[in-house]
């Protein structure tokens, strides 16, 4: 039986039960993170809980446990569903309370939720590239916390699918910000260039991984607004994330990105991040 995590203690995912009157289910009002398991082993499972942490503070809500406590939690959740490569999921809420817009006394307790997903590396998108399309970005203005509210996203990636695409490429008055599920970079001229980390995007960990790849590395990089005409002109787009880790755009709008095949710095930008995995996880 697949065990998950609900306020601390370890159930049966079939016995895990949280109340209808739960903040997150009533107004999404909680935030959340996934991390990547390769051999076993969380990777930057650090950063990702300190965003977490960084996420409750923004919406003023106060995690019950230390980054050490659920790093223990997380790390036996593993072990107890035998977890080799895959993803774990937790999402804290502010908890159970009547339905009021306000927040609720403090007294209140968040919910904490944690599972764990079987699922492969993604190799073949990695090798080959994806398709995209374009979409205005209708978000709220605090897309730097990671919060349960994901409804345009959601709508982006429909939309996506619908046109035979992996991702949607979002933008605000011609600037591009990122996409639906992940974040967005173009090489040119030999840089890297992305979005700066501000409250119009999400500062993926992968993201930072990849920067500080190209800090290591030599690799010429930038943080800074670019608009669709960069994008348009771009030698290599890629996107990266926890699930999708380094992977090549080689369409836009039904339009090739360079030769349409993954360009040489986003091919060793993938073998560093492979390296990355490796340091902390083991052999792929």
């Amino acid at each position: 039986m697949q065990s998950v995590i609900v306020n601390g203690e370890f159930v049966e995912r079939s016995k895990a039960k949280i109340d209808i009157e739960d903040r997150g289910y009533q107004f999404g009002d909680g935030i959340y993170e996934v991390i990547r398991v390769y051999n076993g082993k969380m990777f930057t499972a650090t950063e990702h809980l300190e965003r977490l942490f960084e996420s409750s503070k923004k919406i003023r809500m106060q995690i019950p446990y230390t980054i050490n406590e659920l790093n223990q939690m997380l790390t036996e959740l593993i072990t107890r569903n035998d977890l080799t490569i895959g993803t774990i999921y937790m999402q804290i809420t502010r908890g159970i309370s009547p339905r009021n817009h306000a927040f609720p006394a403090a007294d209140i307790q968040p919910t904490l939720v944690a599972y764990t997903k079987e699922a492969a590396r993604p190799v073949e998108t990695m090798r080959a590239g994806v398709k995209t399309i374009l979409n205005e970005d209708i978000r709220w203005l605090l897309c730097d916390i990671k919060s349960l509210n994901l409804l345009g996203n959601l709508m982006a990636k429909q939309k996506a699918v619908e046109a035979g695409c992996f991702e949607a490429i979002q933008h605000r008055d011609e600037i591009v910000t990122e996409g639906s599920l992940s974040n967005i970079s173009i090489i040119k001229n030999g840089k890297v260039i992305t979005h700066p980390a501000n409250h119009l995007i999400l500062n993926g960990i992968t993201r930072q991984k990849v920067l500080e790849i190209c800090q290591n590395n030599n690799i010429p990089f930038e943080e800074i607004p670019f608009t669709l005409e960069d994008l348009k002109n771009a030698d290599e787009i890629f996107l990266t994330g926890t699930t999708v880790e380094i992977t090549p755009i080689v369409e836009v709008e039904g339009e090739k990105v360079g030769s349409g095949t993954i360009g040489s710095i986003t091919n060793k930008l993938q073998q560093l991040f492979e390296k990355e995995i490796e340091k902390q996880c083991g052999r792929l």
